[in-house]
């Protein structure tokens, strides 16, 4: 049976680096050939494929796209790094994720990734919010933070908005807090305190002229101060995505239908050199399209 001819490898490998870079002249530099050979070998190989890779007007990956360069990453991957006859287990792939965004964001959607790429073993490790210490042996961090780090390359992933929540005895009790937006109000609540979630951010919004609280109880984990706050402890403020399953949950209540900006965001970080690799290159790809369709669901 004779073998079914493949696409030429360097068609493969400027289709893989035009899709990780989304620069014909970055992969060109990348590949070391010049742009118009870059773009082609892109129109040869969708020729060659009868299929359209990337979308008009940018470069982004079509839904033919998109699976074709799962198929082409862990082809590229094999032949780079043949496996032995007796080896056991897919590739490896390290990540250092924040606990709250880890249990409430990443966790739910990890049996997708499993489906679309059976071939990578995730090992997940805590990362700590707002230090800037590396985690030791990961290929990527999910931080929580500025966005700029030392010795790192990092995109922005996940962007949300600061609300105050409580549990409902703790609304029947002290309440009502309707806005939250007045010093009375605030002065009749106990705040829960984070670095994670300063209050200054929410007093500036309303223009209430307060400095951060320094007496009352304070986490250091997005999650235990909302699980703080179900547990009657206080007033606490939560980030509009990270927050979801406590509110739809009824644990707690939303007081005020405001949204403020949080200064502190989530990035997914790498050391330069690190998307070279599929594994490493396929998880930002699919991690920053899963979170972007649940901003469009």
């Amino acid at each position: 049976m004779p073998i079914p001819r493949i696409p030429p490898i360097n068609c493969l490998l400027s289709f893989e680096a035009l899709a990780r870079l989304r620069s014909v002249t970055k992969a060109s530099e990348e590949l070391n050939v010049t742009p118009s050979a870059v773009s082609h070998r892109i129109r040869q190989l969708e020729t060659r494929l009868s299929i359209r890779l990337f979308a008009r007007g940018d470069f982004s990956l079509t839904e033919d796209g998109s699976a074709y360069l799962e198929q082409v990453r862990a082809a590229l991957q094999l032949l780079a790094h043949p496996r032995s006859a007796g080896a056991e287990g897919g590739t490896k792939l390290r990540l250092a994720v924040t606990p709250t965004f880890s249990r409430q964001i990443l966790l739910p959607k990890l049996a997708l990734f499993r489906h679309a790429y059976p071939d990578i073993e995730l090992i997940l490790q805590v990362a700590i919010p707002l230090q800037d210490t590396t985690a030791e042996g990961a290929d990527l961090e999910v931080r929580y933070g500025g966005g700029h780090y030392a010795g790192f390359e990092s995109q922005l992933i996940l962007q949300d908005h600061l609300y105050p929540v409580c549990s409902p005895e703790y609304l029947n009790e002290f309440g009502p807090f309707d806005g939250f937006d007045t010093v009375e109000q605030i002065e009749r609540a106990h705040l829960i305190r984070s670095p994670l979630l300063p209050w200054r951010a929410w007093f500036d919004a309303c223009g209430i002229s307060l400095p951060e609280p320094r007496i009352g109880s304070q986490f250091n984990d997005v999650g235990l101060v909302l699980d703080a706050a179900v547990a009657g402890f206080g007033v606490a403020l939560t980030r509009s995505r990270l927050g979801t399953a406590w509110l739809e949950s009824g644990r707690l209540v939303r007081l005020s239908r405001r949204l403020v900006e949080a200064g502190f965001q989530h990035y997914i970080c790498w050391k330069p050199g690190t998307l070279e690799r599929w594994e490493c290159a396929a998880f930002v790809d699919w991690l920053k399209q899963a979170l972007a369709a649940d901003q469009t669901s």
